[in-house]
Order: C-alpha cells, then sequence, then structure tokens
C-alpha cells in the first residue's frame, strides 16, 4: 500500500464511535472464529487455511465483502506472509509492513503492525473500510457495501488515488489493466469465482477524470455516480440457512466432506441447492483454496454434502404472476374494477360524513376497488381514503375466478 494521508472521514468514524484502533481490535472476534487452527506462534506464518479465516472474519467484522479483503492482502503480499523465512516482519522497499502492508500510518502501533498478525489484519480493513466512506470516491447508485463492485473506488484509494491508477488511460481512453484496483479485481475474479465470472464493468470516460498525468497530485474525480449495465455480485459469505442458491457452472461437484480431496458427485448448472449450514473452510492442510463450503441439500433432500462458495449464486425470488384485468394489473387485496364511462368525481368523506371533490377522473379510466360501503347510495374504496360514487357514469365489475386463480399462484 502506497503512502496516503489519513482521511478526516475515518478519524471522524472514531471519534464518533467513541473508540480507537487498539480498543477496536481489542473487540475483534476473529481470533476467537478460528481458534480451531490453534494459537498463531510468534514470528511463525499461520496455515493458509488460518490466515483465510482471519481474513474471512476480519472482512464480515467490517461489513466488507471477504472476496475484496483477500484480493487486496494477495495484491500487497502473494504469499499472504507476514513474516519472511527468517521470521522477521516483511517490510517492503516502501516501508510497507506485514500481511496488508500498511504504510505511514502513524496512528497504528508500528511494532504490533510488524509482529501481531491479526493488528496487521484489522489496521488494513479498517483503513479499507474508512476508502469506503469518502465522500470524494465515486459509488455505484443504489448500491450497498455488499456488492463487490461497489468497492472498486476504495481499493484504489487504499493504494492511492494517483494518476497511475486511473482507470483509463487519458492520452489513449484505453483500460489501464496495471492500475492497482483492476489488479485488485483480477485476483477476486481468479481466486474467489475460478469459473471465468467477470465483475461488472464501469462505463468510465476520460472526462470522468482530471489529472496531470506528469504530476503525483491525486486525480479529482468527475462524475460521482455510476449505473452498471453488466451483473454485479454480491458476496458469497453472506447467505443464510435455507436461503437458495443456484450452480453457476456444469459439472459442478458436490462434496462429502468440505474438501477437493472428497467423495464427489457432478450436478448440473442452474440446480437449485439450500443452504443447510454455516459455511466452513477447507479441511485439507494443505489446501490454498481462498473460498470456503457450504453445506447444503437439493430441493427434493435425496443428495447432501458440500459445495464451493466459487460456484453458487443467491436465487432469486420467482417474479410475482402479473395479472392483467383490461388496462391495469389485478392486485392482491382487489374487489372489482370501476371504469369511469363519464367524467365523474373523485371524492373524499370528511370527518363529519360529508363528501369533498379531490379531482375529476376522465372517461375512460379505470381504477382498483378495494372497498365498497352503501353510504352516500354507493361508494367504491379505491385506496388512498378516496372514493368513487355509484352511478351510471360508472362501470362496476368483479373479477372472474380464473383471475382470481391465476394471482394466487
Amino acid at each position: 500500500m502506497k503512502s496516503i494521508k489519513m482521511s478526516a472521514g475515518f478519524l471522524t468514524c472514531l471519534i464518533l464511535l467513541g473508540g480507537s484502533y487498539e480498543e477496536a481490535y481489542a473487540e475483534s472476534t476473529r481470533a476467537s472464529n478460528c481458534s480451531s487452527y490453534g494459537e498463531i506462534k510468534p514470528s511463525q506464518n499461520p496455515s493458509f487455511q488460518h490466515m483465510n479465516c482471519l481474513l474471512t472474519n476480519a472482512a464480515l467484522d467490517a461489513n466488507i465483502p471477504p472476496e475484496v479483503v483477500k484480493a487486496v492482502a494477495t495484491t500487497e503480499n502473494g504469499g499472504w506472509k507476514q513474516f519472511d523465512e527468517n521470521g522477521e516482519p516483511v517490510i517492503s522497499k516502501d516501508n510497507g509492513i506485514g500481511l496488508m502492508q500498511i504504510t505511514n500510518r502513524l496512528g497504528y502501533d508500528q511494532e504490533k503492525l510488524k509482529y501481531d498478525i491479526n493488528y496487521n489484519i484489522q489496521a488494513g480493513v479498517e483503513i479499507l473500510s474508512s476508502m469506503y466512506h469518502r465522500t470524494d470516491l465515486p459509488k455505484i447508485k443504489e448500491t450497498g457495501p455488499e456488492v463487490i463492485e461497489n468497492w472498486y473506488f476504495p481499493v484504489m484509494a487504499y493504494n492511492g488515488t494517483k494518476p497511475s491508477n486511473s482507470p483509463l488511460y487519458q492520452s489513449s481512453g484505453l483500460k489501464n489493466i496495471e492500475a492497482y484496483q483492476e489488479k485488485v479485481f483480477a485476483f477476486i475474479e481468479k481466486d474467489s469465482y475460478i469459473n471465468n465470472t467477470k465483475l461488472g464493468q464501469f462505463p468510465f470516460n476520460t472526462a470522468d477524470f482530471e489529472y496531470d498525468p506528469k504530476s503525483s497530485e491525486n486525480i479529482v474525480f468527475r462524475n460521482m455516480e455510476y449505473t452498471l449495465a453488466d451483473q454485479m455480485h454480491v458476496s458469497s459469505y453472506q447467505f443464510q440457512i435455507g436461503d437458495k442458491v443456484l450452480l453457476t457452472k456444469d459439472t459442478v461437484n458436490l462434496r462429502s466432506q468440505p474438501s477437493t480431496s472428497s467423495v464427489a458427485k457432478a450436478l448440473a448448472k442452474n440446480t437449485t441447492l439450500i443452504i443447510d449450514g454455516n459455511f466452513l473452510y477447507d479441511q485439507s492442510l494443505t489446501s490454498i483454496n481462498q473460498f470456503v463450503w457450504y453445506p447444503v441439500k437439493t430441493v427434493d433432500q435425496k443428495l447432501v454434502g458440500y459445495i464451493s462458495s466459487a460456484y453458487i449464486t443467491k436465487k432469486l425470488d420467482e417474479p410475482a404472476v402479473k395479472v392483467m384485468w383490461g388496462k391495469t394489473e389485478l392486485k392482491l387485496g382487489q374487489i372489482g374494477k370501476a371504469t369511469i364511462l363519464t367524467n365523474t368525481n373523485l371524492v373524499k368523506m370528511e370527518s363529519n360524513g360529508s363528501l369533498t371533490t379531490v379531482r375529476t377522473l376522465k372517461k375512460g379510466e379505470e381504477y382498483r376497488v378495494y372497498s365498497f360501503t352503501s353510504n352516500h347510495g354507493g361508494l367504491y374504496g379505491v385506496g388512498g381514503g378516496s372514493y368513487i360514487q355509484k352511478s351510471t357514469n360508472v362501470k362496476y365489475e368483479t373479477p372472474s375466478k380464473s383471475k382470481l386463480a391465476l394471482l394466487s399462484q
């Protein structure tokens, strides 16, 4: 991670929470969540799956997709090593410290950053989280932190919003695949999905980024909100028991144990599975897989086993059946339909029982009727406390049994 100034937003966040780096670190639960791997020994790197557990839980604690945190760690430190072969802390040429390569962060205990793996991970996660909450970085419209693509600019800022990380080359408009965030997102695709899944692409334009290629000044972002046409991806670590998921690849192996070395049964693409428990890490001591395993069962419950998180996606609920009745859609709770034959008034009933006109309804318009009262010669309730008076100006109909049957499916 390059040298970058601590954002005011991050400091404000800590002040508002009434905490400090060390208090946040002390409150973390990830060490206990990974206790099955044993204690971390001084100046020794944990096993890959132990480190996988630490990074995953730190990310979940901070409401960051673990796919993002792990890819940042891979980009910063390819081997996920806190210590070198001599047991000394890994220090980069630009003085980046440890697994998350924390650089020039004086608010952290520098010795802890070197020798305490949990503390180093916590620092990296806190910094990354603070980048997400910056107000000077673009976001994807109407999405939250659970969407992996929405971390594109926070990941960029983790390394620095310098011209070298511009998503496009200013001179040619071509994609800058050497940008830090592009490398991170390539690792997400490679290690967390491993099935040719492509993350959603931003519709960038060179006018979105203002900077001098020869300067070290930060990029000024001119477009602060994007809409992606491509499918976006929610973290695979948020599935709950009972969730339905779909297989994203053909001939995916359903395993008898959470390990690629266990007995397998091939399943077809788009097979629906039901999450049957919390995810587990790979049981193989030599595994370097970053994905996790979910216990699952088929819908008919004839097959049970474990499936890799790399090959499943959340199955969306089937869209509600849309039943059209003339010009309008039939809705649950609707008892009938009023068609205006001659211009008439939409009215409201006052507290004293009198009627007042809201507006004029035009000939040919249709309105859903949800209630009927005999007051004032008959009133059709059309919602929102409004009524249409029963008269020869209005045609009232009730839905057929066949349409109601379609609506109840």
